[in-house]
C-alpha cells in the first residue's frame, strides 16, 4: 500500500523500479542514470553514524546509503525511496526510509572465499568459517568499533564489527569461528575489488567453533632474527593471463599494460626487449602491493603488434582523486626546479597552485641502457610543459580525498616544452644589464679616445697603438670577470663569493681602489681598507625589487684624486650585479622552503621528514646509535573544521605546531605529515623513557585552551612512539610501528573516555527505539 502511495506521487516522472531482484541486475550505465526507486526489503546492517546500510529481499540484497536520519535494525522490514548510482556494482541513494515492521533476518548463505572474492554474494547476509588473526579497537568518525583481520581456505578477509569491548576481542585471538555479517569489498580508485570486508552488526554474530589451548602471549620468546622459522604458507594462488598495450617498461623491475580504462602493474624480473605501445600478452601471480592491484612473478611476452594507447588529458584534481592509477596520462604544468639523483630525473611542478613529481628513473647501472643515458633534460624553471606519463598514487583509498600522486615518465621525450617562461625574468634583466653596460664603457671609452686624440694630436702613432691595446685588454678583462660573475649568479657557488668577485670586479674597474659590500643584516665582504679616515669613501645602495634596499657597495679612494663619472658609474653597475645575486640567491632559497616545509604551519613536510629519517637510519647503522620517532595525531580535529570552519581549523594547527615545537629540543624535528598528523623525530634519545618523556611534553602541550579567532577550543592529542632499531630499520616501518602505537594510544584513551561516559550516564542500551 505504502509503495503505491509512492509509485502516485512520482507519477509525473519515470515510473519507479518496485522489485529489488530487477534492481540488483542493473548496469552501472543503467544505474547512472539515477533511476527512481522505491521497494521493501529486510535490514541485513545498519551503521547509523556512517549511514551505510545492507538490505536483502529473498536471494538478492543491496548497498543502501542513507541520506536521512533513521531508527532501524537488522530484521526490520522497511520501505526505501530513492536513486540508482554506479559503483563496483549499482547501489542505491536513499531519500526517503520508512519503517514497516519487526522481523527476522534472511537465513545467512555459507560462504567461501572464492565466492566473496568474486562478488557473488556482494551484500547478502553470509556466514564465513575463519581463523582469527588480529583483532583490535579502531575509531571511525569518533565512534570505536572491533577490527578483525581472519584466514580462510583460499585468503584474507577483513570484518568490522560493531562493538567495543576489548576484552571479548582478546580471547578471538587464534580462534576458528563462524562469522555472519553482509558481505563487501575494499575497492580501490578505479572501483576494483582489493579485498573482503564483512559488516557484522555485534559479537554476538561471531560463533567460537574451537578455541586455542593457550594465550599468544604465553608463547615462549622468539629471538627477533628468528622469526622467520614460524613462517609458512601453503599459497594455491593460481595463474592467470592478461593481455593490453606496454604503456611503461623499467627492464628487471615493471611493466604496465592498459586495455580500455583499465590497468595494471606487473612486477617481473624480465629483461626482454619489450616496447612501449606494443600489444602484449602476461601471467603471472594476482596480488595486492601496498593496497594496489599488481601482478607479481609476471612474464611478459610481446606480439610484434603495435597498438598506442592515447594518455588522457588530465588535471591535478583529477589525477588526485586516485581513478586513474597506473593509467597513462598527460597534464599541464609549470617546472618550479628540476634535479638530477643517482637513480633518477625529478621535475618538481606546480598545477592549480598544486604540487607533483614527474619522475624518469635512470636504467639500472652496467646495464646497456644506462651506457647511452645522456644529461638530463635542460628546461628553465618558469616554463609550462605537458608530461606524459604513468599515474603512480601514494594511498590505495578511494575515499580520501585529493590523494598524492607523482607521474612516471618513460623518457626525456615525456617532458614537452608548450610555453617558455616570460621575457619579463632575471636572465634577460642581467642580459639587458650586461648590454647597457657595454654600451657604456664603449661610449664612455669612445670619447676618452677622442678627447685623448683633439689634446694630443702630434703624439706619436705609436702610443696611440700601445694606448688603444691597452683599453682593449682592459676591456676584455672587465668583460671576463662580469661573465664569470653572471654564470656564478646562475650556478651552485657560494653568495659570499660572488658578492666578493662583484667587489674584485668594481676595484679593478677602479684601478685597484678597495671595494667592499656590506648586506643588510649580514657579513661585511671584500677588501675593507684599515684606516677609512684617510681615504675618500663613495658608496652606492643595492636596490631591491621591493622592500628596503639590500645593502651598501662601498668604495675607498685617493682624495688627491680628483673626482670622475666613472666612479659612481662602476658602483652603480656593481650594486645591480649585487641586487641580481642577492635576489636570485633568496628566489632559489624560497623555492627549496617551499619543497621542504609545509606552507600553512612553517614545519617540515613529509618530503623533508622522509629524507631526514633515511639520514638518521644511515647513521644509526654506521655508529650503532638509536633515535626516536612520535607520530602525533590530533584528537576530533574534524570537528572543529566542522563546527568553525576551516579558517579556525587552519589557525589551530598553527598554534598547534607552534606549541609543540616549543616542546622539543634544538636538534629535534617537528613535521606535519597532512591533516591533522604530525611526526616528531629525535636524533638523541638514551632510551624509551627518554623519549615518552618528550611525548608527554608534547601531550601536555594540549593542556591549555587555543584561543582561536575568538573562540576558545580545548584540543588533544594522541602519539606513538618507535625506536630505530628496536620498531624499525626503514623509514616506512618506523612510521608504521609510530602508526600503531598511536592508534593503541588513542583507542585507550577512547575506552577510558566511554567508560567515564558509562559511569556518568548509566547504561541506556534498553531504550525503546521506537
Amino acid at each position: 500500500m505504502a509503495a503505491g502511495c509512492v509509485c502516485a506521487a512520482w507519477a509525473r516522472g519515470p515510473a519507479p523500479l518496485t522489485d529489488l531482484h530487477a534492481i540488483h541486475q542493473l548496469t552501472n550505465a543503467e544505474a547512472s542514470h539515477a533511476l527512481p526507486v522505491v521497494f521493501e526489503a529486510t535490514v541485513t546492517y545498519f551503521r547509523p553514524y556512517e549511514r551505510t546500510m545492507f538490505v536483502q529481499d529473498g536471494d538478492v540484497a543491496i548497498y543502501v546509503q542513507s541520506a536521512t536520519d533513521v531508527n532501524v535494525v537488522a530484521g526490520d522490514r522497511i520501505l526505501i525511496k530513492g536513486t540508482t548510482q554506479p559503483s563496483f556494482r549499482p547501489f542505491v541513494l536513499s531519500s526517503e526510509i520508512t519503517f514497516l515492521r519487526h522481523g527476522a533476518l534472511p537465513k545467512p548463505v555459507a560462504a567461501n572465499y572464492e565466492q566473496l572474492i568474486r562478488a557473488q554474494v556482494d551484500c547478502m547476509l553470509v556466514t564465513v568459517h575463519a581463523t582469527v588473526r588480529a583483532a583490535n579497537i579502531v575509531t571511525t568518525s569518533d565512534v570505536p568499533s572491533a577490527s578483525l583481520q581472519m584466514h580462510t581456505d583460499g585468503g584474507h578477509i577483513d570484518a568490522v564489527v560493531d562493538s567495543a569491548d576489548a576484552e571479548a576481542l582478546k580471547s578471538l585471538l587464534d580462534a576458528e569461528v563462524e562469522i555472519t555479517g553482509a558481505a563487501s569489498g575494499r575497492f580501490d580508485g578505479k572501483m576494483q575489488q582489493t579485498g573482503i570486508l564483512l559488516h557484522v552488526s555485534s559479537l554476538a554474530d561471531i560463533k567460537v567453533v574451537r578455541r586455542i589451548g593457550a594465550s599468544p602471549w604465553a608463547l615462549p620468546v622468539t629471538r627477533m632474527d628468528e622469526i622467520l622459522t614460524g613462517y609458512h604458507v601453503t599459497d594455491l594462488t593460481q595463474r592467470v593471463r592478461v593481455q593490453g598495450t606496454i604503456t611503461y617498461y623499467e627492464p628487471g623491475s615493471a611493466v604496465v599494460l592498459q586495455s580500455g580504462s583499465k590497468s595494471l602493474w606487473i612486477r617481473t624480473q624480465t629483461h626482454a626487449p619489450l616496447h612501449v605501445d606494443d600489444l602484449a600478452d602476461a601471467t603471472g601471480f594476482p596480488g595486492l602491493h601496498d593496497g594496489f592491484l599488481t601482478l607479481t612473478d609476471g612474464e611478459v611476452q610481446g606480439k610484434n603488434e603495435s597498438r598506442a594507447v592515447a594518455a588522457h588529458a588530465s588535471t591535478w584534481r583529477q589525477l588526485s582523486e586516485s581513478r586513474n592509477v597506473f593509467d597513462l596520462v598527460s597534464i599541464e604544468a609549470q617546472v618550479v626546479m628540476a634535479a638530477r639523483e643517482s637513480s633518477q630525473d625529478e621535475y618538481v611542478m606546480a598545477s592549480d597552485g598544486e604540487m607533483f613529481s614527474a619522475i624518469y628513473r635512470h636504467p639500472p647501472a652496467g646495464s646497456p641502457e644506462a651506457a647511452t643515458l645522456g644529461p638530463m633534460k635542460q628546461i628553465p624553471a618558469g616554463s609550462v610543459v605537458r608530461v606524459t606519463g604513468i599515474c603512480i598514487l601514494e594511498d590505495s583509498n578511494p575515499f580520501n580525498a585529493q590523494v598524492p600522486f607523482n607521474i612516471l615518465m618513460r623518457g626525456p621525450d615525456d617532458l614537452n616544452v608548450i610555453a617558455r617562461p616570460s621575457m619579463l625574468n632575471i636572465l634577460n634583466l642581467v642580459r639587458m644589464v650586461g648590454v647597457l653596460l657595454l654600451v657604456v664603457l664603449l661610449v664612455g671609452a669612445w670619447a676618452w679616445t677622442m678627447r685623448r686624440k683633439v689634446a694630443r694630436q702630434t703624439a706619436a702613432l705609436a702610443r696611440r697603438i700601445d694606448a688603444e691595446a691597452a683599453l682593449e685588454r682592459r676591456m676584455a678583462q672587465l668583460e671576463q670577470r662580469r661573465s664569470r660573475i653572471l654564470e656564478d649568479i646562475n650556478g651552485p657557488r657560494p653568495l659570499a663569493e660572488i658578492l666578493e668577485g662583484i667587489a674584485e670586479a668594481v676595484s679593478f674597474r677602479l684601478n685597484g681602489a678597495p671595494v667592499w659590500c656590506e648586506v643588510a643584516g649580514g657579513a661585511r665582504l671584500g677588501s675593507y681598507p684599515a684606516d677609512t679616515g684617510k681615504l675618500r669613501e663613495i658608496r652606492e645602495e643595492i636596490p631591491s625589487r621591493s622592500g628596503p634596499p639590500l645593502g651598501v657597495l662601498y668604495a675607498a679612494l685617493d682624495p688627491a684624486l680628483p673626482t670622475a663619472g666613472d666612479e659612481a658609474e662602476a658602483l652603480f653597475q656593481g650594486a645591480r650585479l649585487a641586487s641580481l645575486a642577492i635576489e636570485t640567491r633568496r628566489l632559489y632559497s624560497d623555492l627549496r622552503h617551499r619543497s621542504e616545509f609545509d606552507l600553512l604551519t612553517d614545519i617540515h613536510n613529509r618530503f623533508s621528514l622522509d629524507k631526514h629519517l633515511e639520514m638518521l637510519i644511515a647513521k644509526a647503522r654506521e655508529e650503532a646509535g638509536v633515535f626516536g620517532l612520535i607520530y602525533i595525531d590530533l584528537d576530533e580535529f574534524k570537528q572543529v573544521n566542522d563546527l568553525y570552519g576551516h579558517r579556525v581549523g587552519d589557525l589551530y594547527l598553527q598554534e598547534v605546531a607552534s606549541r609543540m615545537k616549543r616542546q622539543l629540543r634544538g636538534g629535534d624535528m617537528l613535521a606535519r605529515l597532512g591533516g591533522d598528523e604530525f611526526a616528531a623525530v629525535m636524533p638523541a634519545v638514551g632510551s624509551r623513557a627518554h623519549a615518552e618523556e618528550i611525548a608527554q611534553r608534547l601531550e601536555r602541550s594540549f593542556d591549555a585552551p587555543f584561543e582561536v579567532d575568538g573562540y576558545v577550543l580545548h584540543g588533544s592529542a594522541s602519539v606513538g612512539i618507535a625506536l630505530c632499531p628496536e620498531d624499525g630499520t626503514t623509514k616506512d616501518s618506523l612510521l608504521s610501528a609510530a602508526d600503531a602505537a598511536m592508534y593503541v594510544a588513542k583507542h585507550t584513551r577512547a575506552q577510558s573516555v566511554q567508560h567515564l561516559a558509562d559511569r556518568r550516564h548509566g547504561d541506556f542500551s534498553g531504550r525503546d527505539r521506537s
